[in-house]
């Protein structure tokens, strides 16, 4: 039974900024003691804001409906999603539940890596790069283009969504003649488009052969994606801002996707990720996970459909000093491998916050 939750709060700078606004993620460590003394700990994170509010919501709500549970992570999770339904379903509701979820993950895998206890479907997984870029300069976003395509990434992703279209296409070409045809490149408008816009940008931007179009509009706006989708050409690709597996149903239903890509903390952990994964795995979608790459990448190596992992340059979870050595997975050039070490957290890079 679950005795104890306790929470340490982090802040932890960005090598690269993601804008000036958020020069550090936000990161809190969550443990859970059993009655037997055994412990596992999790992570809930918010790369900008909402840390404190997720902060209270474990350290009140959360850690009374806890305490007296199984160390199941199903029936937790269950449990904790009927008790808070009335906080929401998004947001920092399943934030907060992530970090329960993934600790008692941590207890579940007991000392094994998470991808041999969901039990691996391949050897290794490509991993592309990734960056937080809108606000670089044409030669900064060009630079790490060449940086990816020189370690070899099979992919790229950059973001768009700039105020000129032009900037938008002046961006995007650069990088497509940098990386070179035969590599696949992703655009990421962060859902700063409508309807109207989008359509004129992906008219605009699909001479460059994107592999995908990330949230065009808002993440919640089902019918606006199942209508640019039946519109244009370039793949879609959302789900880092849907937090239930209700939510990436209707988008399934709807066609509005070809491609999901749900958030492990954001979604409330482990738990749900499998059960939103089984549902793509239903309507044939590709699931390509979003973020956390040292996490994603065991959870890829164990999904149905294959997917690239996703690594934000500087910005990986061994990056950001919250795992603690050996690493559950390796990196060598492009491809991800699991090391068959567990996943344990830790701070050892990172400095608390005020209280």
């Amino acid at each position: 039974m679950i005795e104890d939750l306790s929470v340490a709060a982090r802040s932890v700078p960005l090598a690269r900024p993601w804008g000036a606004d958020v020069p550090a993620n936000h990161v809190l460590l969550v443990t859970l003691t059993l009655d037997d003394g055994r412990t596992g700990t999790g992570i809930s994170w918010t790369p900008q804001i909402g840390a404190a509010a997720v902060r209270a919501l474990l350290e009140h709500d959360v850690r009374d409906a806890v305490i007296g549970l199984p160390a199941h992570p199903g029936a937790v999770w269950d449990r904790l999603s009927a008790r808070l339904g009335e906080a929401g379903r998004s947001g920092i509701v399943p934030i907060a539940m992530a970090g329960v979820d993934l600790a008692l993950w941590d207890l579940e895998c007991g000392g094994r890596s998470l991808v041999d206890v969901l039990g691996a479907r391949r050897d290794s997984v490509p991993v592309y790069g990734s960056g937080v870029n809108l606000h670089y300069s044409l030669d900064e976003l060009t630079a790490q283009a060449a940086r990816w395509a020189a370690a070899g990434h099979p992919a790229v992703k950059i973001k768009v969504g700039r105020p000129s279209l032009a900037e938008d296409v002046a961006r995007v070409a650069a990088v497509r003649e940098v990386v070179g045809p035969d590599t696949a490149l992703m655009i990421d408008a962060n859902q700063r488009w409508d309807l109207h816009r989008a359509r004129t940008a992906l008219r605009a931007l699909e001479r460059f052969d994107p592999f995908w179009i990330e949230e065009p509009l808002p993440a919640d706006d089902v019918g606006a994606h199942a209508e640019l989708r039946r519109s244009i050409g370039t793949p879609i690709a959302v789900g880092e801002n849907v937090a239930t597996a209700h939510g990436f149903r209707d988008l399934l239903t709807a066609g509005a996707c070809d491609v999901v890509q749900p958030n492990v903390v954001r979604v409330g952990g482990i738990t749900p990720f499998l059960r939103i994964a089984d549902l793509a795995r239903v309507f044939d979608v590709p699931v390509y996970p979003h973020l956390l790459t040292e996490l994603s990448g065991q959870l890829a190596l164990a999904l149905h459909h294959p997917a690239m992992v996703e690594l934000v340059e500087d910005a990986s979870l061994t990056d950001l000093g919250l795992l603690a050595d050996p690493p559950p997975v390796e990196i060598a050039g492009a491809e991800l491998r699991a090391t068959g070490a567990p996943t344990r957290w830790t701070a050892r890079r990172t400095a608390g916050w005020p209280a």
